[in-house]
């Protein structure tokens, strides 16, 4: 018997049924005045689509503009850090803070910052 006949082939519409009933519903609707529903469904759909991309997009420029990456003021690691926030350097371990776009040293009230600076020895002959 072979089975590729045309009595044995069969349609499958099982998903076009779906979405024939929706498109019906959505008639129905719109024929008995309830246009407004069909209409406010279409509006939240296209806001849940809409909605992510201008999360995404608000965050990349919230991030661009409070996102400060400098190096380290004690030892020049180069590190990334948030406004307004306090982080410790990986590389030595020192409390710093971001403000205003730059990297301070957390120190106590007081406290003097010096560089050492190295200063060659010459002997004097009298």
């Amino acid at each position: 018997m072979n089975q590729n006949s045309y009595r044995n082939w069969q349609l499958n519409l099982s998903g076009l049924s779906f979405w024939l009933t929706l498109m019906a519903i959505a008639w129905l609707l719109g024929s008995i005045g309830l246009g407004w529903l069909v209409k406010s469904f279409f509006i939240v759909i296209g806001f849940i689509i809409i909605a992510p991309i201008l999360g995404f997009l608000g965050f990349r420029w919230w991030l661009k503009r409070n996102l400060v990456e400098q190096p380290c003021p004690v030892c020049h690691f180069e590190l990334a850090g948030i406004n307004g926030t306090q982080l410790r350097c990986p590389n030595c371990s020192e409390p710093l803070k971001v403000e205003k776009g730059h990297l301070h040293r957390l120190t106590p009230p007081g406290t003097v910052d010096v560089e050492a600076v190295e200063v060659s020895a010459q002997q004097i002959e009298d």
